[in-house]
């Protein structure tokens, strides 16, 4: 007797052939993409860097990436193309954003070469590359100090790097970042009436970050900490430096001339 198929059940003719054809031709993708890049190709370590150049060019990361690592490894110390390949296998790292990875490699261009004119360039970019890495207030920010650490650096290094002007700007932003946070946990404990933990945290912003606009901010609430806890002798002291620090500033004039607690 003929079976009959249920209606709406699949048909099961075919099925394992289409199954077939299916991982035939996954596979057939996979070798053909093996095959697309594979370093062992390139003869010359100046046709692997053409090479790698281009699928950096074409976006490719992952085989611009595989071909200068290959010449971090094959090239001899003085070959004039390893600083190049440090500088573009970091890019492609940057690119993925493995950004820690992509910090290394800049720094270790910069170690290896001292003298090629991208080290002060890698030591920029490897700050930078660690600055990414700190995307919130909230995240312990060892990374963003780490960043600020290798751009110092740079500076005693390099003292006339053309990236002088860039790099203060940049190091300004960052130290306003990390001011904002240590301004908001002392604001919090302020608000809290812990009164210690906010002036340890409002000194040390002035103290840190001076050139911030958060500095200003820790000064005035400083005061008030001061002033809650009746340390007037602080905070006499405070508004003398305040004064001197910001002349013409309203918030801090209107701060000081307030009478003390009685």
């Amino acid at each position: 007797m003929r079976r009959v198929r249920p209606a709406g059940a699949p048909a099961r003719r075919g099925t394992g052939r289409h199954r077939a054809v299916a991982l035939v031709a996954a596979l057939a993708l996979l070798a053909a993409c093996n095959r697309g890049f594979q370093t062992a190709k390139f003869h010359t370590s100046e046709a692997l860097f053409a090479a790698s150049l281009e699928e950096f060019g074409k976006r490719h990361w992952e085989n611009a990436g595989k071909g200068f690592e290959r010449l971090t490894l094959d090239l001899p110390s003085r070959d004039p193309l390893l600083p190049l390949a440090y500088w573009y296998l970091a890019q492609t790292y940057d690119r993925r954003e493995e950004h820690l990875i992509a910090a290394q490699n800049f720094q270790r261009l910069a170690e290896v070469f001292p003298e090629d004119s991208l080290a002060d360039d890698a030591l920029f970019a490897a700050g930078w590359q660690y600055s990414k890495m700190w995307t919130t207030p909230e995240v312990d920010p060892q990374y963003a100090l780490l960043a600020q650490s290798t751009w110092r650096g740079l500076l005693s290094t390099y003292p006339e790097t053309a990236l002088r002007d860039t790099l203060g700007k940049t190091m300004l932003a960052l130290d306003d970042r990390l001011a904002r946070k240590d301004y908001q946990t002392g604001l919090h404990y302020l608000r809290r009436n812990a009164y210690d933990s906010a002036i340890i945290y409002f000194k040390d912003v002035m103290k840190t970050y001076p050139a911030t606009g958060h500095a200003r901010l820790s000064g005035i609430r400083l005061l008030e900490s001061y002033r809650a806890i009746r340390y007037q002798d602080e905070a006499r002291e405070l508004c003398e430096s305040l004064r001197k620090s910001y002349p013409r500033d309203p918030e801090v004039a209107t701060a000081c001339a307030l009478p003390p607690p009685r």
